[in-house]
């Protein structure tokens, strides 16, 4: 049975690179009918906070991606002790009495690189270790690298492959702290042995780490799951991605509020270390879950490309547009309306329904919205130049008798598509010109602009005693 967990810390917003990690392993999940864990790992009380931990479930909910089973860490810590005990008594592991200020010291005269121990604490005898802790002095429970022999830990990790660091390498970690909570590495494997999960998949940067948790997994006599290490998020400058240095850059919240669909994150963010072999770029969530492997995650650091000036990636922006053309127009207009209210603006029943087919192409979030459809709500228009009334090749007065003639052929003609295409393009005959010197003033004098989306259907949506009045305002402009 495959079990994954996710295990964010709330000591900040949701970042982009756990976004991901959580996606990969409910892709990995769900294709192999598996369970999806989320696991608060909240042990560290000095950092964590409320804010943070909304925030990683918002941005969780957004993305719209279940899970099986929820725990949290601070919750589970009779387990940590437990586990960390059993180490000790296996002799695993020894207290170190240590001051946190002379251990400081010490690591740092001999160097944070190369301290790999306290041969005093490692070697205390247990009758000693054991009348100080009564007496209540604090300790450090570390854990006993095996020294003598030296043995070299190895894993075969399912993205970087074969894997090996030697116990001459790895420093006596802390398994708890001096105050009883566990560290992280005490946590982690406890819930993870405990949990029973058969596949940890996590950034690249927790590679080293899982040379510690082999040999607590072995010490606990638990058979340690397998590995898959995620390649990391960096900058265009080749930084790692973080929070404090990139700030919002980093935060899926960033793309909710810039008008993402969830689904078009999910798959841009998918692309970002992994690929189909296919060449496909968009997919749903279920066309990357039938296909999904750790086979497909490249070894390489991927890119996420932004700017001082725009913090959201090209290319997320381009497959964000890809779903929204292609979402069903009904959905379309449903997911339009908080962002309609948003702008202060109250549809009528339909009528999203309605402008939804005319402003997809237009889009390239939700955020764009109110930009491209803003004349559909806004009476009166805000101003324009009269001068885009007149079109190429034409002059003043040519654009007032398109608009004197669309008057009255618009007071007459049938408000759809073909009823206005016909009464149209006929006015335009009548008077002369060409079809196109017609349309643009009618078009900017209905939407206030050059660009906008196909004639007819604007017109229709607008509806015919909306249509003119603008044209007279439009016709009272050019003559002043």
């Amino acid at each position: 049975m495959f079990r994954v967990r996710f295990a964010p810390s709330p000591t900040g917003y949701l970042h982009i690179g756990s976004a991901r990690t959580f996606i990969f392993n409910w892709l990995f999940a769900r294709r192999h009918d598996g369970t999806m864990i989320l696991r608060i790992d909240d042990t560290d009380a000095g950092r964590n906070t409320q804010t943070s931990e909304d925030s990683i479930f918002d941005g969780l909910r957004w993305l719209g991606l279940d899970w099986d089973e929820q725990y949290r860490q601070s919750e589970r810590l009779d387990l940590h002790a437990t586990l960390a005990s059993k180490i000790f008594e296996a002799g695993h592991a020894y207290r170190d009495f240590t001051p946190a200020e002379e251990a400081a010291e010490k690591a740092h005269a001999t160097g944070a690189a190369t301290w790999l121990c306290n041969p005093d604490m490692r070697e205390l005898p247990r009758e000693e270790s054991d009348r100080r802790a009564a007496a209540g002095e604090p300790f450090v429970l570390r854990f006993r690298v095996p020294r003598e022999p030296v043995r070299d830990i190895t894993f075969t990790d399912e993205v970087y492959g074969a894997q090996s660091k030697s116990t001459a390498d790895i420093e006596d970690f802390a398994l708890l702290r001096s105050n009883g909570l566990p560290t992280y590495h005490m946590a982690s494997c406890a819930d993870d042995a405990d949990l029973r999960i058969s596949h940890i998949i996590r950034g690249q940067d927790h590679l080293t780490n899982t040379f510690k948790h082999i040999l607590i997994f072995d010490a606990l006599g638990a058979t340690a799951p397998r590995f898959a290490h995620l390649p990391l998020l960096i900058a265009p400058d080749g930084a790692k991605l973080s929070k404090r240095k990139h700030g919002p850059v980093v935060s899926v919240t960033t793309y909710r509020d810039a008008g993402f669909l969830p689904e078009a994150y999910i798959n841009f963010l998918c692309l970002l270390g992994w690929n189909p072999k296919d060449d496909r770029e968009k997919m749903s969530i279920n066309e990357i879950a039938a296909i999904f492997s750790f086979e497909g995650i490249n070894r390489s650091n991927a890119v996420v490309n932004f700017s001082d000036e725009d913090p959201i990636d090209p290319k997320a922006l381009w497959l964000n547009s890809q779903h929204l053309y292609a979402l069903p127009v009904d959905t379309l207009a449903s997911r339009l309306e908080p962002w309609a209210a948003g702008a202060g603006w109250s549809p009528a029943p339909g009528q999203l329904l309605q402008i939804a087919p005319l402003i997809r192409e237009r889009m390239k979030t939700f955020r764009d919205f109110a930009s491209v459809a803003d004349f559909f709500f806004l009476e009166p228009l805000p101003p324009f130049d009269p001068a885009e009334l007149v079109p190429q090749k034409g002059d003043t007065a040519m654009a007032a008798k398109v608009l004197e003639r669309a008057k009255t052929v618009l007071a007459a003609a049938e408000f759809t598509h073909d009823g206005l295409d016909q009464a149209l393009r006929a006015a335009a005959a009548e008077i002369g010109v060409k079809a196109g010197q017609m349309f643009q003033p009618i078009r900017v004098a209905a939407c206030g602009r050059k660009v906008a989306p196909p004639l007819f259907e604007t017109l229709a949506v607008l509806g015919r005693e909306l249509t003119l009045v603008r044209l007279d305002r439009a016709l009272a402009m050019l003559r002043s």
